[in-house]
């Protein structure tokens, strides 16, 4: 953490990258400059342990001796939608219909971001639902750790039941 916090100020960019193993990535302000260092503690402060890359963000910054660095994300954006290539199970689907269902929360239970998939328990409920990586992309996360708190948005789908929407728990919580 930087010693002197009188000097922050607020950015507003987008993420260039993210890798959650490597537990960093870099935003571009808006107004450019230099890559800003996002650390994957100072997202895991604002309730989520991944951002998909391409995702608009509001963040507080500081200058350090070894460059710009995050200290706080006041907003995270998901990234705009480059194509229209949706879930077979979704594209039957009114999107006010998603947008209606309640928000269920609920904890990953496994997520392999190499297969592309996972589960997660409302609480509550004893069945899994199915996790997408395309539905984490739509909703602004990258990946996901075991035992994460999230809050989603869960349909019946043609195998069961899934999410449609996920929502890192603290960002619920401002819905």
């Amino acid at each position: 953490m930087p010693e002197d916090l009188n000097n922050m100020y607020r950015v507003r960019g987008h993420v260039k990258w993210f890798d959650p193993a490597k537990g960093y990535g870099f935003v571009v302000s808006e107004e450019g400059g230099p890559d800003i260092l996002l650390h994957v503690n100072v997202l895991r402060n604002f309730g989520q342990s991944s951002v998909a890359d391409g995702a608009s963000i509001e963040i507080m910054t500081h200058r350090t001796d070894r460059g710009v660095q995050a200290v706080e994300v006041v907003a995270i954006d998901p990234p705009a939608r480059t194509d229209s290539m949706m879930l077979a199970d979704f594209a039957e689907l009114d999107p006010e219909v998603i947008a209606e269902a309640p928000l269920e929360a609920a904890r990953v239970k496994w997520f392999d971001k190499g297969k592309g998939f996972g589960f997660a328990n409302v609480f509550g409920r004893n069945e899994d639902v199915f996790l997408h990586i395309e539905v984490l992309r739509r909703s602004g996360l990258a990946d996901l750790q075991p035992g994460e708190a999230l809050a989603m948005r869960v349909i019946d789908g043609k195998r069961g039941r899934m999410a449609a929407q996920v929502l890192a728990w603290e960002a619920a919580l401002d819905s």
